[in-house]
């Protein structure tokens, strides 16, 4: 008798369109998660958005999630490749991390002058600044775009590596040819250029991430029994945490709370997910937490760029919706699935 062939084959032998279809749907939601579901734009900027931003946001969320599950590696590795992304995407390429004037030209101008206040001596950032910019490239550009298209598929196909060498290859050079579209573009990079020191700065910080992202210790962890998982609804309230912690005071006070309590969140999802229990609804929660609280905060930030009240509210009311599809969506394919531990996958 045959033996039956296991998931990887099954998986090579989809047809391309739906070996493709989640890395198309990833390429898509990356940069709307990123740019405009928390209201930076409105509804009529949302095409021109995907267009010029994904292959840069969704590129890199490809980029990342292939090379953990290419690896065996689980979450804590797509968590320091994404806080390596974020260092590049407003280090090197946008360098909106050391630009005071960047956001002098939007509806956040009074932004740069708060962020005076946590401004690193002898390098010219803002801790506050860097806590956010890279935090929700963390959260929103990388991590919660996988979450939801992985929640979507099926657990034969969900931890597995979707693109072979050459659609690495292809999806790299997108990455890189969205980078340096924005970093040579006068409305990406605006002109600006960071110090040597300033860029040496932020190379270190990636390479460094990278280096810990890639230990073998992130890779194949073994499930602990004994250890108690909450419901999936309170690690999703307990990640939101973070979101009303990090506006509790201005200044250094307000980012030593921030981030105190994303480490506090991120070692406690960690002890969690050692134990048996854990499966792929505590990580939709997870994942997804940040995304609805960024949806719900749309109708109370302005966009970028002023326009009408009409477009922006159409933009906030079409947040909702592509939101609560998105996740309804992944918890409804979830909800027939086995419960499985998953662990730091």
């Amino acid at each position: 008798m045959p033996a039956e062939p296991d998931s990887t084959n099954r998986t090579t032998a989809l047809p391309l369109r739906r070996r493709l279809l989640p890395v198309v749907a990833l390429l898509l939601v990356a940069p709307w998660a990123a740019e405009c579901s928390w209201g930076g734009f409105a509804i009529d900027d949302f095409l021109p958005v995907l267009i010029f931003l994904g292959p840069m946001y969704g590129g890199a969320a490809i980029l990342i999630r292939e090379t953990a599950r290419h690896l065996g590696a689980g979450w804590p590795t797509i968590v320091l490749l994404a806080a390596a992304f974020g260092v590049i995407q407003a280090g090197l390429v946008d360098q909106s991390l050391f630009n005071p004037d960047f956001l002098d030209d939007t509806q956040y101008a009074d932004a740069g002058a708060v962020a005076q206040a946590t401004l690193v001596p002898g390098l010219g950032f803002s801790l506050r600044q860097a806590f956010d910019y890279v935090g929700n490239h963390i959260v929103l550009t990388i991590c919660a775009p996988i979450v939801l298209i992985e929640s979507f598929l099926g657990t034969d196909r969900r931890l597995r590596p979707w693109l072979g060498r050459p659609g690495l290859v292809v999806v790299g050079v997108l990455y890189l040819l969205g980078s340096l579209l924005i970093f040579s573009d006068s409305s990406g990079r605006k002109n600006f250029l960071a110090s040597p020191l300033q860029l040496a700065f932020a190379a270190a910080v990636v390479l460094a991430l990278v280096a810990t992202a890639l230990l073998p210790r992130w890779r194949r962890p073994s499930p602990r029994r004994g250890r108690r998982v909450p419901h999936p609804l309170w690690v999703g309230l307990f990640v939101v945490l973070v979101r009303f912690g990090s506006d509790l005071a201005p200044g250094w006070t307000g980012v030593a709370i921030a981030l105190g309590l994303a480490a506090i969140v991120g070692a406690t999802i960690a002890y969690w997910s050692s134990g048996v229990r854990w499966g792929q609804r505590h990580v939709l929660a997870a994942g997804s937490a940040s995304l609805v609280t960024a949806a719900a905060f749309a109708y109370l930030v302005p966009p970028y760029s002023p326009g009408s009240p009409t477009a922006a509210l159409a933009g906030d009311v079409a947040v909702t919706v592509i939101t609560v599809a998105l996740v309804a969506g992944a918890w409804w394919r979830l909800r027939a699935s086995p419960a499985v531990h998953v662990g730091a996958s």
